[in-house]
């Protein structure tokens, strides 16, 4: 027995680091900007320069709080024309395209002047003023600035480069942009004339230590620090704690009331095995297995919580308000009236396949010597069925915890989301459509 013990912890910790390398990976491929679904809003600035200049520093600052300017992971495969310090640039859009132009052009050095030139330029339109006859090509100059930074093809960089000159030679007061403009393009003809794409063919390795997100991301977790939400900068541990009781609460007592239910049915049906008895309860019971619970959830709502029905339970859990000097009997009262429906939905689907499992584990049972020795001692059925047949037939049915009790960190997503329940399932559907990935990959490592 210790050494299966062992054998399954030492198995245990290989898989706990493939989950965390698969989740991490996907955290950081995800759709979006963390550091702007946190701020709520894009660092493109109101036209002024002092509120750009804030809201990049806002941005800058964010991204440096949630460690994303890190490298990634401790090493990382590129070729000799990448750069290895590329995480240091905010935008996630500008570091792709700074990343494909250095595959493309292999000269790093002339690339990443060209893009703190353009990044000079642009900031440097912000501080003209603003008339009525320069408004429209400073305008169009700022948004071709822009879309250079977002921009991999080098054709096209050179013919919005030829907007900006053109729209700087058009505009009343832009004459001030002429220097910088002209440095910006200079830059760029010098990365044309110097490319090395034969670079990009050369593979490199390139080593970043222990101070990188995956490494700080993953010893975080494991000592409770699961990071910050991106909706409301809760922490995710303090928000997936609230859920947790709901969840753990209507699941423990799901699980209990199907065990309860479930085991006696076992027995019966393979006592009564090819009676009329055995085969309505088993029709019964994949009946309502075949039910899905979203269906049943919503005529118990529709049929049992107010409207042209009976008004008999709450149609949502939310709506449970107690004081804070309630007794205890009157918390557990209130709280059980609540969890009737859902704990219904949660537990019907169940029966049939814990007690199809336990109806197994009897009939093996059964049929072994010890219990026609039972009999022949002359005890009676029942004594056989519950004391020696059904003891020695639990251990399938004490191992089916294990597949059950995930779903009691995770939550039913569906049922928590109809009758408006604040567990994990709700928390993590409300996460996932706001993209708030902290949480989901918090619930996803549990």
């Amino acid at each position: 027995m210790f050494q299966y013990l062992l054998k399954r912890l030492l198995i245990f910790i290989p898989t706990l680091v493939v989950i965390s390398l698969v989740t991490f990976a996907l955290s950081v491929s995800a759709p979006g900007d963390p550091v702007e679904a946190m701020l709520n809003k894009l660092a493109g600035g109101d036209g002024q320069a002092s509120n750009k200049l804030a809201t990049e520093k806002s941005y800058i600052d964010t991204r440096h709080s949630l460690g994303l300017d890190l490298p990634i992971f401790y090493f990382s495969f590129s070729n000799a024309a990448s750069c290895d310090t590329l995480y240091r640039i905010p935008k996630p859009g500008h570091r792709e395209a700074l990343e494909r132009l250095t595959y493309e052009y292999g000269n790093w050095p002339q690339i990443s002047e060209f893009y703190h030139n353009t990044r000079a330029l642009e900031l440097e339109t912000y501080y003209v003023e603003r008339t009525d006859t320069n408004a429209t090509p400073l305008g169009r100059t700022k948004d071709r600035l822009a879309t250079i930074l977002y921009t991999d093809n080098g054709d096209e960089i050179t013919r919005l480069f030829d907007e900006v000159s053109e729209n700087i030679d058009n505009g009343l007061g832009l004459e001030a942009l002429k220097a910088t403009y002209n440095n910006t393009r200079a830059s760029w003809d010098q990365v044309i004339a110097t490319q090395d794409p034969s670079k990009k063919y050369i593979p490199a390795i390139h080593f970043y230590g222990l101070n990188n997100q995956y490494h700080n991301w993953i010893t975080s977790f494991l000592v409770g620090d699961f990071g910050t939400s991106y909706q409301d900068k809760r922490p995710v541990f303090s928000i997936l704690m609230d859920a947790l009781s709901w969840t753990v609460m209507i699941s423990i007592i799901s699980i209990l009331i199907s065990y309860l239910i479930a085991i006696p049915l076992g027995v019966k049906s393979a006592v009564n095995k090819g009676k009329v008895s055995e085969k309505i309860t088993t029709t019964t019971l994949f009946i309502l297995y075949s039910l899905p619970s979203f269906w049943i959830g919503t005529m118990l709502i529709i049929y049992l919580c107010g409207g042209d029905y009976l008004d008999w339970f709450p149609p949502a859990v939310s709506l449970l308000d107690l004081p804070d000097d309630a007794s205890f009997g009157e918390r557990f009262s209130q709280t059980a009236y609540h969890l009737v429906l859902p704990i219904i939905c949660l537990t019907y689907g169940s029966l049939a396949y814990i007690s199809r499992q336990m109806r197994g584990g009897m009939l093996s049972v059964l049929g072994q010597d010890f219990i026609r020795t039972a009999r022949a001692k002359g005890l009676n059925q029942k004594t056989v069925t519950w004391k020696h047949a059904m003891r020695n037939s639990l251990l399938p049915i004490i191992t089916l915890f294990a597949y059950l009790f995930p779903a009691a960190i995770s939550g039913s997503i569906v049922i928590e989301y109809i009758f408006s329940i604040p567990g994990m399932g709700r928390v993590t559907l409300e996460a996932l459509l706001a993209r708030n990935y902290p949480i989901v990959y918090a619930v996803m490592m549990f």
